[in-house]
């Protein structure tokens, strides 16, 4: 039990560390280390949401995705403005160690093209933070600009004891009759903590470039429809949300 916690303060620790050196890095750091970044904005619109005070909600996404030499960092903010309802915010931090970056060995083999230290910090305004630390691995396939599968454990410390969490990310862009699509996405599978059950949140989206269309921009304004299936969502048992959404991506 001491190991385990120690591992889990280990894990904090570097989580916070590793994102303030990504999010507020040195001028010269920055220069030396980054290795690219980008951030985009998007809206959504949506009803029939669950446990919510409000069912129809407009979210506002800020994300941000940078590389960097010895590793990556994925960050984002929802911002929530439920109709006749009071704002919220759900934000994740989620820093990754590369080891084939630090090491500079060839980690790849087969479809695995980097294995990685991979860490999350998830924070609402009316929740405590949750910490998720383990592994991850980042798969070359062939069509897509991204796939990784990360394994955690799960701490939130709203709840007793610990469990598990797959999260999976990807992003594949295609052509059909000349028109620039993108499939992109996430899903999290999540194991039985303390009183709350596993849950499963699948987020499909497919966009159509609409700058590319307009003839004014390739790769930047895109438009389309967001799926979120949630089953026992927050860990309610029972309580499963499927809910389509509009959505407008402006990458900056």
């Amino acid at each position: 039990m001491i190991v385990d916690s120690s591992v889990g303060h280990f894990m904090r620790g570097f989580l916070c560390v590793w994102s303030f050196l990504c999010l507020c890095p040195l001028p010269a750091m920055a220069g030396e280390l980054l290795q690219w970044s980008a951030h985009n904005v998007q809206i959504l619109r949506g009803h029939d949401y669950k446990l919510s005070a409000e069912e129809r909600q407009t979210i506002v996404t800020l994300e941000h995705a940078s590389g960097w030499a010895f590793g990556d960092l994925f960050a984002f903010t929802d911002l929530t403005y439920p109709d006749g309802g009071d704002s919220d915010y759900y934000l994740e931090i989620s820093p990754r160690l590369s080891l084939g970056k630090i090491t500079g060995a060839d980690l790849s083999f087969g479809p695995i093209k980097d294995v990685l230290i991979s860490t999350t910090l998830e924070k609402g305004r009316e929740l405590k933070p949750r910490y998720l630390y383990g592994g991850a691995v980042d798969l070359d396939l062939p069509g897509f600009r991204f796939f990784s599968a990360n394994a955690y454990v799960r701490d939130d410390v709203a709840l007793d004891g610990r469990t598990w969490q797959v999260t999976l990310a990807w992003q594949r862009p295609f052509t059909v009759g000349g028109v620039n699509f993108m499939a992109e996405g996430f899903s999290d599978f999540s194991g039985h903590e303390d009183t709350s059950h596993p849950n499963q949140l699948i987020v499909p989206r497919l966009l159509v470039d609409v700058g590319d269309l307009s003839g004014w921009k390739s790769d930047t304004l895109w438009a389309g429809i967001e799926y979120q299936y949630w089953h026992n969502k927050y860990g309610v048992n029972g309580m499963t949300e499927s809910v389509p959404q509009m959505q407008v991506k402006l990458n900056l």
